[in-house]
């Protein structure tokens, strides 16, 4: 049930590499579990929100949306119960989070209906494919570092991998489905899975990059965002979401709290890593920004 997403951070490490990492700190561990807990309970929210919206058709739809929910809620009880367990924390995770920058990033819906339903699918399949990408590199990272603990992890994850590989195919079937209708909608199904893709890839950077130079990358993943829509949506996007971008009270604090953490744990370490560290997120701007 292998689902392949390819894409790596801007410093290159994909979610195997991160992973082998995240699973030798405990505490990181940690909170990247109570992450996949609050993304799978926020999403009954969205998903709520969204068969709301429908209205009752297409019957189909709103039906899948239906058992979509309730996979989606068991997936969060049961990271729930796992997190109660080891007595861990069931607060909202610390850090920048990724379903808000997703959100954020999102512009205003469209007005046609079937439009909205294009849109709405390629929104759920493109984070429904990260969320398995993450899930498989995070069964092969526990597998090779069994313990009691490590255990119980994994076989809750191996629980929800299977349900997420399906959301995912059944995405892609409806997408599919979309596309085949006319040469128009084969239009609007690329256009929307490319629109999406990119927003998820930027709302996925964010969550990561907490590095000196992040508010340049957001920017630049923010001008790349606002180039794919039409001209006449792109000053008001634009300007909406510009200030959040360079201002963000959010990667601030997780940039304070991550810093006080770091120099609490070793004051010399701090300065002997974490600090080159962070000032390693500096770099040259790539092509892309420049011409941005």
């Amino acid at each position: 049930m292998t689902v392949t997403y390819p894409r790596k951070t801007h410093y290159g490490m994909d979610a195997r590499a991160i992973l082998e990492q995240v699973i030798q700190n405990r505490e990181i561990h940690m909170v990247t579990l109570n992450r996949y807990r609050f993304n799978e309970q926020h999403s009954c929210k969205d998903l709520t929100e969204l068969i709301e919206l429908l209205n009752g058709e297409p019957r189909e739809l709103v039906r899948d949306l239906a058992r979509h929910v309730a996979d989606e809620a068991r997936h969060a009880v049961w990271l729930t119960d796992l997190l109660y367990e080891l007595g861990e924390d069931l607060g909202t995770p610390p850090g920048v989070s990724y379903i808000g920058e997703f959100e954020r990033l999102l512009g205003d819906a469209s007005a046609n209906p079937e439009e909205r339903v294009i849109e709405a699918l390629a929104a759920i399949n493109v984070t429904e494919k990260r969320g398995c990408e993450y899930f498989s590199a995070h069964i092969q990272a526990l597998k090779a570092a069994p313990s009691e603990e490590n255990d119980k992890i994994r076989a809750t994850i191996e629980q929800i991998f299977p349900e997420e590989t399906g959301h995912v195919r059944w995405g892609n079937r409806l997408l599919a489905q979309m596309a085949k209708k006319s040469d128009r909608h084969r239009q609007k199904v690329t256009a929307a899975k490319e629109k999406y893709s990119r927003i998820e890839q930027a709302a996925y950077e964010a969550g990561m990059d907490i590095m000196a130079g992040a508010e340049l990358r957001r920017l630049n993943d923010l001008v790349e965002i606002t180039n794919k829509l039409p001209l006449w949506d792109r000053p008001q996007y634009l300007m909406e979401r510009l200030p959040q971008t360079l201002l963000s009270p959010q990667l601030q604090m997780t940039r304070l709290h991550v810093a006080k953490k770091a120099w609490d744990r070793n004051p010399q370490d701090f300065m002997e890593k974490f600090v080159p560290m962070f000032l390693n997120g500096i770099q040259p701007a790539p092509k892309k920004a420049k011409q941005a």
